[in-house]
């Protein structure tokens, strides 16, 4: 956890809570030295972002890409000499359901997914030689985990009075009965992490995989 915090899961001998900042080198050196030898990297760090892209400031742009993209391909390297040496471990990187079908008002936040859609996909080529596997989850949208909260002031002033007409409504009909849960998230990248079926993406959420499906439909 970036704020590590021992309140949030039952107390276990078999987990252990380590500081990690995904965007500081010498936070993920620490981390992976601290953890020892890895058998699967799940990369779930992530920060949402839903505005306007016309008003949303290019350091806004830029950090989000540094957690959702540049931050996932910061913990791979770290983890990977490990893999290669022992040929064996898996990579699961969770990106979302954006990246299934175009969603209004979510440009930079799906650019920052989409990239690790295309990274993880030759990623899992190039490790194949070494028995590594690499794995792509793509959850739905998923309220009660509190994903929003860390969006924080970067919201703030991307909705300007240009855009209301076309951001009312969307923003309106967010409300939806279909959501991915936790427990859903977790099922299916513990299903990632084990499989050896040679397939990449696994949709999460009733949402996701309805996306994942129509999109297999309109490729097909």
């Amino acid at each position: 956890m970036r704020t590590p915090r021992h309140d949030i899961l039952p107390r276990s001998e078999r987990l252990r809570i380590l500081a990690l900042d995904v965007t500081r080198p010498e936070s993920i050196a620490d981390a992976i030295e601290a953890s020892g030898a890895v058998d699967v990297l799940v990369n779930n760090a992530g920060i949402g972002l839903v505005g306007v892209f016309e008003a949303t400031p290019m350091a806004t742009v830029r950090e989000v890409f540094e957690t959702n993209t540049f931050g996932v391909m910061a913990m791979t390297q770290a983890v990977l000499p490990q893999f290669r040496a022992r040929r064996s471990g898996v990579v699961v990187n969770v990106t979302s359901s954006v990246t299934l079908a175009p969603m209004p008002l979510a440009a930079a936040y799906t650019a920052s997914k989409t990239a690790i859609e295309g990274f993880t996909g030759s990623l899992a080529h190039e490790l194949d030689a070494f028995d590594v596997r690499v794995k792509l989850v793509e959850p739905g949208y998923g309220p009660t985990t509190r994903f929003a909260s860390n969006v924080g002031s970067r919201m703030d002033d991307l909705f300007p009075g240009a855009y209301a007409d076309f951001a009312k409504p969307i923003l309106a009909s967010s409300q939806v009965t279909t959501v991915t849960t936790e427990s859903d998230v977790a099922e299916v990248v513990f299903r990632a992490a084990n499989d050896r079926s040679g397939q990449l993406r696994f949709a999460a959420g009733p949402d996701a995989v309805a996306l994942a499906q129509a999109a297999l439909g309109k490729s097909a």
